[in-house]
């Protein structure tokens, strides 16, 4: 069935500016007199109104057309009779990405957090129809953007993330605590979380293992990353001249992060390199992709162009006839 919704139903008010015009014209036309003297009206008896007569009116009738369907187009007519059948993932998403200052080693380019925050935001861009938050970790942990559909925010806030935003350290058992934490209460199909380290737990109240229990209780995935060279990696250091790069060893807890990916029934990831990191997310991209039922939406669409087309029309027929066969003379 059809529906004109109206997206600035004020502008309607202006149609009633139609009844003055009309009533102007009917008291212009009753008063106008014209002065023509005849010596008897002998001559006239029998003639019939000319057609033209009546079709003067036309071109006032044209013109009130065209001022209410300008004032249709300023209330923006939007038609929601079209019905569309769409699927989506159904899925809720957790980014769970560790910012301590060991992120910012350079055996990722430029480094290993701007590398993950690039990968994650393409990974974000690519699943328009799911919710996805972000939780941020170094020594405590706190969420950056709640689960959200509005990627655009969720992307700005994403580009934001910088480490030292909260106290150093890698509290890997708080960061997972503080996501299943935002996942514990949706109604989603799948719940999911991503989370990505450098490092050891070595900070937090909550053991990694701990976490991943509550994840598991919840029915909430949890794929980990351990992201690192093997070997060792430029990691910056304080020194009373400034930041300077030294060659540590990489050290990461595979052993808890493949423990807590096992007891959720998620995956363990090892990234070396930008690369790597870019395949992961495109494995768990097609990893979770299940469906749930089909749905129907209505899509509005906007319709004021029609109607400014056929008031454009309207004012040309009307300067058209009104300097043709409908042309007043002097």
């Amino acid at each position: 069935m059809f529906e004109l919704h109206f997206a600035n139903r004020e502008w309607l008010y202006g149609l009633v500016l139609l009844v003055p015009m009309i009533a102007w014209y009917i008291w212009r036309e009753r008063h106008r007199q014209t002065t023509f003297r005849v010596p008897g009206f002998q001559p006239f008896q029998g003639m019939k109104t000319p057609w033209r007569a009546y079709l003067r009116h036309l071109l006032f009738l044209l013109r009130l057309l065209a001022v209410a369907l300008l004032f249709i187009v300023m209330a923006r007519p939007q038609s929601v009779n079209r019905w569309q059948k769409v699927s989506t993932e159904g899925i809720d998403i957790i980014i769970d990405l560790d910012i301590s200052s060991s992120m910012l080693a350079q055996d990722f380019k430029p480094n290993r957090l701007e590398a993950a925050k690039d990968v994650a935001i393409r990974f974000i861009s690519g699943r328009p129809n799911d919710r996805i938050g972000l939780v941020v970790f170094s020594g405590e942990s706190f969420t950056q953007c709640p689960l959200t559909t509005d990627h655009a925010v969720l992307i700005n806030l994403f580009k934001e993330v910088k480490s030292g935003m909260i106290e150093d350290g890698t509290a890997i058992g708080d960061g997972l605590a503080t996501a299943v934490n935002r996942l514990k209460d949706s109604k989603a199909k799948s719940k999911v979380v991503i989370l990505l380290t450098d490092g050891m737990n070595n900070a937090g109240e909550i053991a990694p293992l701990t976490a991943a229990e509550i994840a598991k209780t919840f029915g909430i995935r949890v794929y980990t990353i351990g992201v690192g060279t093997r070997g060792t990696a430029p990691y910056p250091v304080q020194t009373p001249y400034g930041i300077r790069y030294q060659q540590m060893r990489v050290q990461i807890d595979e052993e808890v992060l493949r423990k807590i990916a096992e007891m959720t029934g998620g995956r363990y990831f090892r990234a070396t390199n930008n690369r790597k990191l870019e395949e992961i997310y495109r494995e768990i991209d097609k990893l979770e992709k299940s469906k749930i039922d089909v749905k129907q939406y209505s899509k509005r669409e906007e319709e004021y162009l029609k109607f400014a087309l056929a008031a454009a029309l309207l004012l040309l027929l009307e300067w058209a006839l009104g300097n043709t066969v409908l042309r007043k003379l002097p």
